[in-house]
């Protein structure tokens, strides 16, 4: 049980340091200085004292309501630190542009007696902070840890978690952390936005300065951030991530088969959807791979792009625990000319919910030099969908299965993929209507068959096609639905299946044969 603290709750005030001037221009000027300086980096206090608190006694530390710092009307409320978030960060206030630096205290917390926090001496810092609705009872959005931030969404639900900077995410090099090591927190006057978070990023490669004006909307809507970068290179950095989005995928009814697990489905996006700098809407099914894939979507100016949960019916997770259906879906609105270059997804393999394995950011084609210096602008939106119009029919399901035909035998290497579709326009047409199944495969893989048809009592069309792909690895497959004078119906599925990893879960596989040799062990009498 929490014990008292030293002083009573009304007699504790908090202790601000001197007022400084303050700006993004002053914040930018910080960034620009550090990075012309050898990296430093963070100083750990009392590490002997933090390695004592370890996951037990870290959440037996709570923040003391009562002891809410109010900036403007915005409530905030503070992180302790412990064994996994060991780096202090400095937060202050700022007003009439002068911040003053909030001083650690562990008075604002309720702490066990005997908890190793309590060596801890005044002034070591916090973890990070979190913004609280006004009852003090939810938080709404939270930074903790490296550069990550993250949203409860439009349905008050936690899910998958952005980033200040990726850098060299999804290499064979051990991937760099930028840390976020300031934060300002400012209410606007103007009413512009609800709040504005400022922060200085600093790691070995870069530092950078942030400014997110943040629209906490109402609920059901979901957040906006309007976020300005400026970033400064110590560094050359082999691959750049802006703009990163982290999430969870270990399996839909894309994949079901691979995963062992009592509910239908478990993530927290099920695609990837990207507007190209031409227009064209992509959607690609996210995939448990059996390795590590990057995958890179080339583009210039592209429109947007974001980690979507398209999957909201509840049955189809069966979770009332964690809601992955309420999940906010997050969305990138670039700003201004970020030129040529790709959006890139890396999928790592999995095997259960705990993990984040799922990453994605736009990676500019040059990559940056030292001194070097870059802006990036854009708008972060969490909502339950995309917030761009969408008027060709959207992908909304996505199977993989055996190829070939019922009661026959189903040669291995054969996949069978069914893809559904939804949307006003097309669940009008009918099968006189000439929809055409457009289907592209790469080399080494051979289309067996494809087809469209309407789905009986819905809006919906499938697309169905066999492709013959023995001892492939992967395969990435091009797939929409056209009308008869070619015109798109539907948005592109750009999706990536693994044959072999399919192929080594059914009967009669044998991993010491050559796949030319598996036919015939698939066989049916």
């Amino acid at each position: 049980m929490a014990q008292d603290a030293t002083t009573t709750a009304d007699a504790f005030q908090p202790t601000l340091g001197q007022a400084q001037d303050f700006s993004f221009d002053t914040l930018a000027a910080s960034a620009r200085e550090l990075a012309a300086k050898p990296f430093v980096a963070p100083v750990v206090e009392q590490p002997e004292v933090l390695d004592k608190i370890d996951y037990d006694a870290h959440w037996k530390i709570v923040f003391r309501p009562e002891t809410t710092v109010k900036v403007g009307d915005v409530p905030v409320q503070f992180f302790h630190l412990g064994t996994y978030f060991r780096n202090p960060v400095k937060i202050s206030t700022v007003e009439d542009g002068k911040a003053r630096e909030i001083t650690y205290d562990a008075r604002f917390f309720d702490m066990p007696a005997d908890s190793p926090a309590k060596q801890l001496t005044k002034g070591t810092g916090f973890a990070g902070f979190r913004l609280m609705d006004e009852d003090l009872k939810t938080d709404w959005i939270s930074f903790l840890g490296a550069s990550y931030f993250r949203t409860s969404g439009p349905q008050g639900q936690y899910g998958m978690s952005a980033r200040g900077l990726a850098l060299n995410s999804g290499m064979s090099e051990p991937e760099e952390f930028p840390l976020f090591k300031e934060f300002y927190i400012e209410k606007p006057t103007d009413g512009s936005a609800d709040v504005t978070i400022y922060a200085l990023m600093d790691s070995p490669s870069v530092s950078g300065a942030y400014r997110m004006d943040i629209t906490k909307g109402t609920p059901g809507q979901g957040q906006k951030m309007a976020i300005s970068s400026k970033l400064f290179f110590r560094n050359s950095v082999e691959r750049l991530g802006v703009a990163p989005l982290t999430s969870m995928y270990w399996y839909s009814e894309t994949n079901r088969v691979l995963a062992f697990d009592w509910r239908p489905e478990v993530h927290d996006a099920d695609g990837l959807m990207m507007v190209m700098g031409n227009g064209e809407q992509i959607w690609r099914p996210l995939m448990n791979p059996p390795r590590v894939v990057t995958s890179s979507f080339a583009t210039e100016n592209p429109q947007g792009f974001g980690l979507i949960q398209r999957d909201r019916r509840f049955e189809n997770y069966e979770d009332d625990g964690v809601f992955y259906d309420k999940r906010a879906s997050v969305w990138i609105a670039p700003k201004g000319d970020w030129g040529k270059g790709q959006i890139q997804l890396i999928e790592i393999p999995t095997d259960d919910e705990i993990y984040d394995n799922i990453v994605s950011f736009w990676n500019p084609e040059e990559k940056p030099q030292p001194g070097q210096e870059l802006d990036f602008n854009y708008d972060l939106t969490w909502m339950a969908d995309a917030p761009v119009p969408q008027p060709l029919a959207k992908t909304v399901a996505t199977r993989i299965g055996a190829g070939g035909v019922p009661g026959q035998p189903r040669p291995f290497g054969h996949l069978k993929v069914a893809i559904d579709f939804d949307g006003d326009a097309i669940g009008k047409l009918g099968q006189q209507d000439g929809v055409t199944p457009q289907v592209t495969v790469p080399e080494r893989v051979q289309i067996v068959q494809s087809y469209a048809l309407p789905v009986v009592g819905t809006s919906r069309w499938r697309l169905i096609f066999d492709i013959a792909a023995e001892g492939v690895e992967t395969a990435d497959i091009r797939a929409y639905l056209a009308a008869k004078d070619g015109t798109p119906l539907t948005e592109t599925w750009l999706g990536q299946v693994h044959p072999t990893q399919f192929d080594r879960i059914r009967p009669g596989y044998d991993p010491d044969k050559p796949a030319t040799e598996q036919e015939a062990a698939s066989a049916t009498p």
